[in-house]
């Protein structure tokens, strides 16, 4: 049993040697994610770092942090993200939660710190003075019918994995509540194939999105300058639709998308900072 916190091991891109030790912790806590692929493709860098409490050599409880680059009402700021926190079923209720994120808190000084939690432990995040904070969802009615279709890239290419990097850091499709340089969060979602391969509408622009029923679902767009989102919509699907919904704030490639309600599946928490009244933190930037 672990009495104290000299077992808690911060984890860099630089120690591979925990790498196995991490990904079987993940795979107790959170059975459909994994980290594998993403490690193998080379997409841990110094951006990430788990805050990891080790027993002998297993990992019972974790916390991990991704430096963040927000924009916030048009002003981009550093900022943090939790992801993966967690405690082995069978070590739990011994406070190793609480001591993982009090030593990642730590890391973070007073930077804004985000987290999406798990709805089953929304009541954990206020004790480290967090505050629950509702997404939006927009939408908007739009028919459009099949045209020639965006060529699919293959996230498996190392080429592909750098375009999205390079554009993740690029113009921002919404400046109200969104991130940048997050790239490699994005591949995380391609390696664990919560992620449809991008669709390459031009050489400065990729979508990434899917069709359910008669609505286009846009989960993501990187791309290195403005451009008509309404007239490649023809180019993003396979059958006729008639609207579509948006995973991020669309207020600048759709100023005009109106909220249509709010979304229940994000229970999204923030401590120091505080986002406007109507976003949606983009999906694919969500650890």
């Amino acid at each position: 049993m672990i009495a104290n916190m000299s077992a808690l091991r911060i984890l860099g891109a630089d120690d591979a040697d925990a790498f196995p030790a991490y990904c079987r912790f993940v795979r107790a806590v959170f059975p459909r994610a994994g980290f594998e692929r993403w490690i193998d493709w080379g997409e841990w860098d110094d951006s990430y770092r788990a805050f990891a409490l080790f027993d002998g050599e297993r990992i019972v409880a974790n916390a991990a942090l991704t430096r963040m680059r927000l924009l916030l009402d048009g002003n981009e700021c550093r900022a943090w993200q939790f992801g993966a926190v967690g405690v082995l079923p069978e070590c739990r209720g011994r406070g190793y939660a609480g001591q993982v994120m009090a030593a990642a808190l730590a890391a973070c000084g007073d930077d804004p710190v985000l987290l999406f939690a798990n709805p089953k432990v929304v009541q954990f995040y206020p004790r480290f003075g967090f505050r629950a904070q509702s997404e939006a969802l927009f939408g908007v009615d739009f028919a459009c019918a099949p045209g020639t279709p965006a060529a699919s890239l293959d996230p498996e290419q190392p080429k592909t994995r750098a375009l999205i990097r390079e554009l993740a850091c690029a113009w921002p499709t919404s400046l109200r509540f969104a991130a940048r340089g997050h790239g490699r969060i994005i591949s995380w979602y391609l390696a664990n194939g919560f992620a449809a391969a991008p669709k390459q509408v031009d050489a400065d622009t990729l979508v990434f999105c899917h069709v359910d029923e008669d609505c286009l679902h846009i989960d993501a767009i990187l791309a290195r300058q403005p451009f008509d989102l309404a007239a490649v919509i023809p180019s993003l699907i396979d059958r006729p639709i008639r609207q579509i919904r948006f995973g991020f704030t669309p207020d600048v490639c759709w100023p005009d998308a109106p909220t249509i309600g709010t979304d229940p599946d994000a229970h999204l928490f923030v401590r120091g900072l505080q986002p406007p009244s109507a976003h949606k933190f983009p999906c694919f930037a969500q650890t």
